[in-house]
């Protein structure tokens, strides 16, 4: 299964344009959507989830129109989608919010909800906690409750939208390993502003800003992009100059080290380096702000 999208578009109110013409193919496995808060990613994902409708443009998600009422309802029953924000019951334990969504998403048969449940609290590892209040869960635990949630009804397509904002470092790794597991023969989409949720769990992704996409393709092309942009400077004299963004700054004790992104005014004193995908990221916002028409900000 694959998502095509196509010319889509969105305006909210005011001619505020969310999203312009965006056209992209996501294939089956883990796909990230990369950029910055406000680019229009949690737009598109409320529009895949059928939450919103857009103002124009095309959808399909495998053998469904995501354009027409039937195809939205037979795509809602493939999906799973943990938003940015998920509602929960502070006062029901694990165990009794899951098994309140699977009566909520029709899994009437109580023995075989019973079972999913179960495992799903396994697979997040929160079975020894599964009769605590989830008032009483830490950020990233109520976040595995979340996917949890969104796996119920075994769904293809899996959109997960910031899921590890916030998060402390270990919670980040667990997570970010939970989502590379879920990735076998399903779409996962995971919509973040952080760079190495990305470069930890996906081979492709698309990334955004202000409503449109700027690049789709591979890791490595990605890093292929800033080749020869990335430079290391080591100085005791004033910070490099030119059209460059410092990506990194390390006190050495006499010197200062710079990592840069850009054009330096002074080559001769740098050393060129492979581009790591943070650089890569910096370099493209960088090349494609002046792209953007003025009507989509």
């Amino acid at each position: 299964m694959h998502i095509t999208i196509n010319q889509l578009n969105k305006v909210y109110r005011g001619g505020v344009h969310a999203l312009t013409d965006v056209n992209m193919v996501i294939p089956n496995g883990m796909f990230g959507l990369l950029g910055p808060n406000g680019a229009g990613k949690t737009t598109l994902m409320r529009i895949l989830a059928g939450i919103l409708r857009p103002s124009g443009g095309g959808i399909q998600v495998g053998a469904y129109n995501g354009n027409s009422d039937r195809g939205r309802i037979a795509i809602k029953r493939i999906l799973g989608y943990l938003p940015q924000d998920l509602g929960m019951y502070p006062d029901l334990s694990a165990y009794e919010f899951l098994d309140y969504i699977g009566i909520l998403k029709g899994m009437d048969e109580r023995k075989k909800r019973v079972a999913r449940v179960n495992e799903l609290l396994e697979l997040v590892s929160l079975s020894d906690v599964a009769s605590r209040k989830i008032k009483t869960f830490s950020g990233g635990m109520k976040r595995r409750v979340g996917i949890a949630q969104a796996l119920l009804n075994d769904p293809k397509l899996l959109i997960v939208d910031e899921p590890t904002a916030g998060l402390d470092p270990e919670e980040r790794i667990r997570f970010r390993n939970l989502l590379s597991d879920l990735g076998g023969d399903r779409i996962v989409l995971l919509s973040t502003h952080i760079v190495e949720d990305i470069a930890q769990t996906c081979r492709n992704l698309a990334i955004m800003n202000k409503g449109h996409i700027t690049f789709q393709g591979s890791l490595s092309e990605l890093a292929y992009e800033a080749r020869g942009k990335v430079w290391m400077v080591t100085t005791s004299g004033p910070k490099p100059e030119g059209d460059i963004t410092v990506v990194s700054t390390m006190n050495m004790g006499t010197t200062v080290q710079y990592r840069v992104v850009g054009e330096l005014a002074n080559p001769q004193k740098a050393i060129s380096v492979e581009p790591s995908l943070e650089d890569s990221y910096v370099w493209l916002m960088r090349e494609k702000r002046i792209s953007v028409p003025a009507e989509a900000h």
